[in-house]
């Protein structure tokens, strides 16, 4: 099962202040809007995302479809098909993608620990 592209999601309190202190760490903004309060930041291979008054705790996110740059990866195991192999193990999922659906879906589910876990597909699987 491959999960895609992997980031952290964290909540903030303040945008500013949280940007300014991942950029003393090294991190750069490469994506992302500050006037609708989120941001992406990337130190080499470790990429995370800042949101601001859009959900209560961290998320570990992955982004099947993607790589590191958010670009598109040839192939990949689409959202629904991930779903499958969870369900298939027994895994109970928070929310759900349709599995009637293509293209772009999401799923969460929670770690023994309630940690969130969100796997969220942005773009199309070639061929559909």
């Amino acid at each position: 099962m491959r999960l895609g592209n992997f980031s952290v999601s964290l909540a903030v309190k303040d945008l500013a202040i949280s940007r300014a202190f991942y950029e003393k760490l090294g991190f750069q903004v490469i994506g992302g809007n500050a006037a609708q309060n989120w941001l992406i930041l990337q130190n080499e291979t470790s990429t995370i995302g800042l949101f601001q008054g859009m959900f209560d705790k961290n998320i570990l996110t992955f982004n099947p479809g993607w790589d590191r740059n958010a670009q598109t990866l040839a192939d990949f195991d689409d959202v629904r098909e991930i779903q499958r192999s969870l369900q298939a193990r027994g895994l109970p999922l928070a929310t759900a993608a349709d599995a009637s659906s293509t293209g772009p879906a999401s799923l969460m589910l929670t770690d023994p620990d309630g940690n969130t876990i969100l796997i969220d597909q942005h773009v199309p699987k070639p061929g559909q």
